[in-house]
């Protein structure tokens, strides 16, 4: 399974799920059915924004707000995803230079927050640095997804989380992109 824009791919086998992560790619500076229903949909989308805001508070950046129109395309790019059956980064043209987080795993084992904080967690070899020197590992692709949440300029989030197809899929979108080539994250 291949990642665009030579991101990085995460095989995490858990009880005898798999769970994947795509990093955003080179990011630009740029101004199936679900099983949830819309109160839960709305649970989920606060847990997301927390999860985001609480490493960005920790980090003291401003906190991002919830984009609804982010959220409808992050849901349709996961429902395309969940259908290929593999992760793979929309085209930037057609997400309008949004910066774009991605996972996906076996259906029922794994949390929203997990997903998450899979991202937060490669903190662990994050280095202040410009991008793309911002790894310790020498491979921004390693950082990217957290680059992405604490990415200082980036303002607002829209996320989709749906299962279908015997996955579990998470699509993040924001705006305006993180990761952008020569700048520091935060």
């Amino acid at each position: 399974m291949a990642c665009m824009d030579g991101s990085k791919k995460w095989i995490a086998p858990v009880i005898g799920a798999v769970s994947l992560l795509c990093a955003t790619g080179v990011g630009v500076a740029a101004s199936a059915s679900s099983r949830n229903t819309a109160s839960s949909d709305v649970h989920t989308a606060a847990r997301i924004l927390h999860l985001h805001n609480a490493e960005r508070q920790r980090l003291r950046l401003p906190e991002l707000k919830w984009n609804v129109h982010l959220e409808r395309e992050a849901k349709q790019w996961a429902h395309e995803l969940s259908r290929k059956g593999r992760l793979q980064h929309a085209d930037r043209a057609v997400r309008n230079g949004t910066g774009e987080n991605l996972w996906m795993g076996t259906a029922g084992y794994w949390s929203v927050d997990t997903a998450v904080n899979l991202f937060i967690e490669e903190k662990k070899h994050y280095q202040h640095g410009n991008f793309p020197h911002i790894s310790r590992t020498g491979k921004w692709a390693d950082v990217a997804h957290y680059t992405q949440v604490v990415w200082r300029d980036t303002q607002e989030v829209g996320c989709a989380w749906i299962t279908a197809r015997g996955n579990d899929v998470l699509v993040c979108r924001y705006w305006p992109a993180g990761n952008v080539w020569g700048r520091k994250a935060y």
